[in-house]
């Protein structure tokens, strides 16, 4: 049976809204991750894994993160007519409940596939694929009506067309809010001009050291401004420094800390972190809220091993929001987390009982925010 839903955009919603909240285009992988190795394997050495779990990585970490976080999401990707493409595409649509009628599946295309090894809180990955049969132009032709569109700013496939509008300018043409993102440029020429892109974006979210290459600055602060006289919400992720944002549309900038947390595997955070923000922008909260929600969502993720397996549900924050609301904790870090998460006691207040929580797999863990209980805990 399927766990009860939560939406976090309930209050807002009208019939006139498009059917959709969040719409994504890229590559799918399958994503085999091995766990509990004390370290990599030397030339021709056969090491063992404690645990290991598969699920669909690459760009349905973003889309499992935005749906088990209750926004109405749409994926577009190609997969191929192999077992790993049938895995993906059952996950994706049964389980996980991410619409795919803009994705397609391609005989004889070899599914992409990532092998992901996690060692002392790190991971090294091997990756394998080929280029999809057809790009993103071809594969979404006109995009539908969302809220939100998500993408990821490339020297090799600009946001802006030079003869025919891209999909993301058409989504944004047609009311869509875009949130970009930018990936690790391995030449380190970090080319500037990537940022012209900003132009066609409502909302752009680097992390530190992304933000810091391209705009040539030497903190995330002096980043943060240089972005933001580009792009009208520009957010800085800094790891466990936590995360500083500027909206100027509402005038307001933020600083939230991160939330202390056994880092595993950080898969995928910056995925949960985005989609986190996506949400909040959506419900209209403050600048500071969304910035904490966002933080908490991605410490909840990376507590566990393994991309979308790892992305929190609703069920997964109410239970961390009671156990910190109630806990008996007095010290100054408990105080600090009830304050600045107290928004939280009316979200919560709608969740439903048994509501969506992460996948269980292979590879879960008992470890989880400092404090909180594990998983068969019976409080």
């Amino acid at each position: 049976m399927p766990s009860p839903t939560f939406d976090p955009l309930a209050e807002i919603r009208d019939d006139d809204d498009p059917e959709l909240d969040v719409f994504v285009w890229g590559t799918v992988f399958l994503d085999i991750i091995m766990t509990g190795l004390e370290a990599l394997p030397a030339g021709g050495e056969e090491v063992w894994a404690d645990g290991m779990g598969s699920c669909p990585g690459g760009i349905a970490n973003l889309a499992v993160a935005a749906r088990r976080l209750g926004l109405r999401t749409s994926l577009s990707a190609a997969f191929g007519d192999d077992a790993y493409g049938d895995f993906c595409w059952e996950t994706l649509a049964t389980e996980e409940h991410v619409d795919l009628s803009r994705s397609r599946r391609f005989e004889g295309w070899h599914s992409p596939v990532t092998v992901s090894m996690a060692v002392a809180r790190d991971r090294g990955m091997v990756s394998h694929g080929h280029a999809p049969p057809l790009d993103a132009a071809a594969l979404v032709g006109t995009p539908p009506r969302a809220r939100a569109v998500m993408a990821d700013l490339a020297p090799d496939r600009p946001l802006l067309g030079e003869a025919e509008p891209t999909w993301v300018e058409q989504a944004r043409a047609g009311g869509a809010l875009v949130f970009a993102d930018v990936g690790w440029d391995p030449s380190g020429r970090w080319p500037r001009d990537v940022l012209d892109q900003l132009s066609a974006c409502d909302a752009f979210l680097p992390n530190a050291t992304e933000a810091m290459a391209y705009t040539r600055t030497r903190t995330p602060t002096e980043a943060l401004y240089a972005l933001a006289d580009l792009v009208p919400l520009a957010v800085v992720t800094n790891g466990a420094e936590g995360a500083l944002a500027i909206d100027s549309h509402t005038g307001e900038e933020a600083v939230t800390p991160a939330v202390r947390v056994e880092a595993l595997d950080p898969t995928g955070a910056g995925d949960v972190f985005g989609a986190a923000v996506v949400v909040g922008t959506l419900a209209g909260w403050p600048l500071p809220q969304r910035l904490a929600f966002a933080s908490l969502c991605s410490a909840l993720a990376v507590q566990h091993f393994g991309g979308s397996l790892a992305a929190p549900g609703w069920g997964d924050i109410a239970d961390w929001w009671h156990h910190v609301r109630d806990g008996s904790e007095s010290d100054s870090y408990h105080r600090s987390l009830r304050r600045r998460y107290g928004f939280l006691d009316d979200l919560v207040h709608g969740v439903p009982v048994g509501a969506e929580r992460r996948a269980t797999a292979t590879i879960a863990r008992h470890v989880d925010v400092e404090g909180f209980p594990p998983v068969d805990d019976p409080r």
